[in-house]
């Protein structure tokens, strides 16, 4: 059965409302032949990043940038997944193929509208 990992930091109720929306969102689109499974960005691992056939990461934006708990999962996981990087600093070959995903980040918008 295909896997949809949501891996999500969602730090304060209107960004736990969006998560919440996003996650009942794939839900409902998902037929019944798709295990959805939702991690926090601090509690996933790289057996589940391995387990999945397709991502979805959420994020709110801290100073134009992913939260450090988003961070935290990509740099704790890299070499478990395959990120070594070879003498070059090229990355390393690949080990299959590529996998769909999809990365919603939550700015936050001042009553000017310019983002903060």
């Amino acid at each position: 059965m295909p896997r949809l990992l949501i891996v999500h930091h969602s730090p304060t109720p209107a960004i736990r409302a969006l998560a919440d929306a996003v996650i009942d969102g794939a839900r409902s689109a998902a037929d019944d032949g798709v295990e959805i499974v939702v991690r926090e960005a601090l509690v996933a691992t790289a057996e589940d990043v391995l387990a999945a056939d397709g991502y979805l990461l959420g994020t709110p934006a801290n100073f134009g940038y992913i939260s450090g708990a988003l961070k935290h999962f990509f740099d704790s996981h890299f070499l478990d997944l395959g990120g070594a990087l070879a003498d070059d600093g090229s990355g390393a070959p690949s080990t299959g193929g590529r996998k769909p995903y999809g990365l919603w980040v939550h700015g936050r918008y001042d009553t000017t509208g310019a983002v903060r």
